[in-house]
């Protein structure tokens, strides 16, 4: 059963940094692209950055030379580092296997001005 379990989630003030871990039980972690989601209070879910098996990266525009995703296929896990944190980025963060309904359950991120 594939199961996908987020950490690193917290409080900081803004312009400090977090880095995301979500760890993706069973093989297909290295086959598949990944994407890190985010929901604000009273927002739609977004995406925020996504990663190919290749791996090619994609950033949503409000994140772009702040974020960056990655991967290590050797440990089944794929990771968010977030820099210069903007009260904006207050939300939960959410992993996911790309075309799947396989999702973590989310880590809190808040970003204090």
């Amino acid at each position: 059963q594939v199961q996908l379990v987020e950490s690193g989630g917290g409080l900081v003030q803004a312009g400090g940094s977090l880095r995301l871990s979500c760890v993706v039980s069973g093989s297909i972690f290295s086959i598949n692209a990944m994407g890190w989601y985010r929901q604000a209070p009273g927002k739609l879910r977004e995406l925020v950055a996504s990663i190919s098996s290749g791996p090619w990266t994609n950033y949503a525009d409000s994140v772009k030379g702040r974020f960056t995703i990655s991967r290590d296929n050797a440990k089944n896990t794929l990771y968010l580092q977030m820099n210069s944190l903007i009260p904006e980025d207050t939300a939960v963060y959410y992993c996911r296997i790309s075309g799947t309904d396989f999702w973590g359950q989310g880590t809190q991120v808040t970003v204090s001005s």
